[in-house]
């Protein structure tokens, strides 16, 4: 399991808005290269989005379901990746001063990734969350940024 977190400084409200949002997935997920609506509307619980990864010349496609949402609080998701399997991945965020603490907690559930869960992919878990998290600290930034600057249709815009 790789717990991982982040203090990002804006309020939970404006980290939600990010993850609440489908178009937005592939700026703060690593390795996702294009998105599309899957089923019912993003993030209630049921909904889904499709995605495809690029590791280099390969190419994945997967789908994310969430499992749990509580607006401005959790986000609980499912990852399905084909042969490799499903994971979990639980995003927290909790009020801290006039930012917010993300926490992020993935492990894998069934699949590849289940039966090769050790410590070599533990690491490589890790990386992957330090680069989600940043990625999902600068998209936050650049869209509050943005609201407060030129507004939201700017920030659509760029």
């Amino acid at each position: 399991m790789a717990v991982r977190h982040v203090l990002i400084g804006r309020p939970p409200e404006s980290v939600w808005n990010i993850l609440a949002d489908e178009r937005c997935y592939a700026r703060w997920v690593p390795g996702t290269s294009r998105t599309e609506p899957g089923d019912g509307h993003w993030p209630d619980v049921g909904s889904s989005l499709r995605y495809t990864v690029r590791l280099g010349p390969w190419q994945l496609q997967g789908r994310t379901v969430v499992r749990r949402c509580a607006p401005n609080a959790r986000l609980e998701l499912e990852a399905h990746a084909g042969r490799l399997g499903t994971a979990r991945i639980g995003i927290e965020l909790l009020p801290w001063g006039s930012g917010t603490l993300v926490i992020v907690d993935e492990h894998p559930l069934q699949g590849l990734g289940g039966s090769l869960h050790a410590a070599p992919s533990e690491a490589l878990l890790h990386l992957r969350h330090r680069s989600m998290l940043s990625r999902l600290a600068r998209t936050v930034e650049a869209r509050d940024g943005a609201t407060t600057e030129a507004g939201r249709a700017g920030w659509a815009a760029a």
